[in-house]
């Protein structure tokens, strides 16, 4: 008999503010792949950026690893816009 491991409420909780941040990130950068010059966007991506990074840290240090995204600020203009991206070298 499998028994499954109980977790605590913080688990789900972190879990979906995580989740909350990253997709304010998918967002944002789909908006600023088509507006690169939004100076207003590019700070709002770097807040949910450093935002996700510290809540994963934080779930990381109590439940372990966790796959990432957000994990690189932006500069002004948008340049992930710019080739090569990381996956094509």
């Amino acid at each position: 008999m499998t028994h499954q491991k109980t977790l605590p409420d913080s688990y789900y909780q972190l879990m979906e503010q995580i989740q909350q941040v990253d997709f304010v990130l998918v967002e944002l950068t789909l908006y600023l792949d088509t507006h690169p010059d939004d100076l207003d966007a590019i700070n709002q991506f770097n807040q949910a950026a450093y935002e996700s990074r510290q809540l994963k840290n934080t779930f990381e240090k109590q439940f372990g690893p966790l796959m990432q995204f957000g994990q690189s600020f932006s500069n002004y203009p948008w340049d992930w816009k710019e080739a090569p991206w990381p996956w094509q070298v």
